[in-house]
């Protein structure tokens, strides 16, 4: 498939009227051309998308969609996507920011692995390997689980192929956790590439969302033993169990720091979570 447009930002907007002008900025100061910027505001009642309107008069890549009702973070984002004529789709929230050179050094590494169908930076420095390079669906499941982690990186850390998008049906409707699961079954079924730091700028303010992340502890322990039991899973039972018995030394090293501060209704916590631990044992299909 041939796409005119190379990539396709994309941007959720609600009540963002502090920050909405220096996010449009920043992806307007991309030295990577080949772009158009898709703004879906979901129900705002400030002046959000007044601002956007004027900056869309002035620039013709700017294309601003308003929802006739709010339907919440993820459906959202869905609802962005399905506007995109890109290649690739790349989430800039309307409070962070992405670098002038963000959008291309995405473009090179993607362009670099044809094979992978989407991509995951601002990641650590790997011990072993020069960013970027490309992680195989059980490696990228070993990445996460047995390393040092890559599932919980946020939308803006995400460059994903539009088909890839459509192939799985985009993110499920579920608060906060639904990036999380998206990079589940986007790694069951396709390669990733990992990038490193320096290409977007992510904003914390106490209007976000992920500052409740602890209150969603139990839906992302939900989500984690649903793919990893899954019958789909690139793991082994072998490494599964690895996964399990892993678990439950950080749960018994989290219990002895929770005592030893005194925080007992922690330590309960802790202990609780111990206790309903279950074996991850792969499904059969």
């Amino acid at each position: 498939m041939n796409h005119e447009v190379g990539i396709s930002v994309l941007m959720t907007t609600y009540n963002r009227e502090r920050y909405v002008r220096e996010a449009i900025d920043s992806v307007l100061q991309s030295n990577f051309q080949n772009f158009e910027l898709i703004v879906v505001d979901d129900g705002s009642s400030d002046q959000t998308v007044p601002i956007v309107q004027a900056m869309a008069a002035d620039d013709e890549r700017i294309k601003l969609h308003i929802n006739p009702s709010n339907l919440g973070d993820y459906p959202n984002r869905n609802q962005a996507a399905s506007h995109a004529k890109g290649k690739y789709l790349k989430y800039v929230d309307a409070d962070d920011l992405i670098y002038p050179w963000g959008l291309q050094i995405l473009w090179d590494c993607m362009e670099k692995f044809p094979n992978a169908g989407w991509g995951l930076c601002s990641l650590a420095q790997d011990r072993s390997r020069i960013f970027p390079f490309e992680l195989s669906p059980a490696d990228a499941y070993r990445y996460h689980y047995l390393g040092p982690r890559l599932f919980h990186k946020a939308p803006l850390s995400s460059i994903i192929r539009k088909t890839l998008f459509d192939q799985v049906g985009g993110f499920e409707p579920h608060r906060m956790v639904g990036d999380f699961e998206m990079w589940h079954r986007l790694a069951k079924v396709s390669s990733v590439v990992l990038m490193p730091h320096g290409m977007v700028w992510y904003r914390f303010h106490d209007q976000q969302e992920s500052n409740e992340l602890n209150a969603f502890a139990d839906q992302y322990n939900s989500i984690e033993r649903r793919h990893l039991t899954d019958p789909e899973t690139p793991l082994s039972q072998d490494e599964l169990n690895r996964i399990h018995t892993n678990k439950r030394r950080q749960h018994r090293k989290s219990l002895a720091l929770a005592l030893a501060k005194g925080n007992f209704s922690q330590a309960l916590a802790k202990s609780k979570e111990m206790r309903t631990l279950k074996p991850f044992i792969k499904r059969t299909s």
